[in-house]
């Protein structure tokens, strides 16, 4: 974790919470289709990763790190249809296809859509509480 603290920025965090808000429901319109199946996990899991940005810096905390944004949003108490801890398998999906050239399934797109279906404004909604 490298983190290095700053000041705490919620007028930013809000920024960030709002991109992410309106790139989701931009991804969540496309058509998946064999071409479209990398772009849409890239937009799925980089939404989320925005949303744990997001909290960080509104603790006042820098991360150059994905896995600790991605970890701050599994602390948060949401009841929802499929564990939040499956943001993580995203974050592994997108970097195998950033850095391995992995091509993913429509499979894989459709259940990285079910997965921001199923979370991501529950917890897009309780971060907005906490700004």
């Amino acid at each position: 974790m490298n983190n290095r603290i700053k000041h705490h920025d919620n007028k930013n965090s809000l920024s960030i919470v709002n991109s992410a808000e309106r790139e989701m429901q931009f991804t969540l319109k496309q058509t998946i289709t064999e071409e479209s199946t990398f772009n849409i996990i890239r937009n799925v899991y980089e939404c989320f990763r925005m949303l744990g940005d997001a909290l960080l810096v509104s603790k006042g905390i820098v991360s150059q790190d994905h896995v600790e944004q991605i970890r701050e949003l599994e602390k948060i108490p949401v009841e929802t249809k499929r564990p939040v801890k499956l943001i993580d398998s995203l974050r592994k999906l997108r970097h195998n296809i950033n850095y391995y050239g992995y091509i993913p399934t429509k499979a894989e797109a459709e259940d990285a859509v079910s997965i921001a279906q199923a979370c991501f404004y529950l917890l897009l909604k309780e971060i907005k509480k906490r700004l």
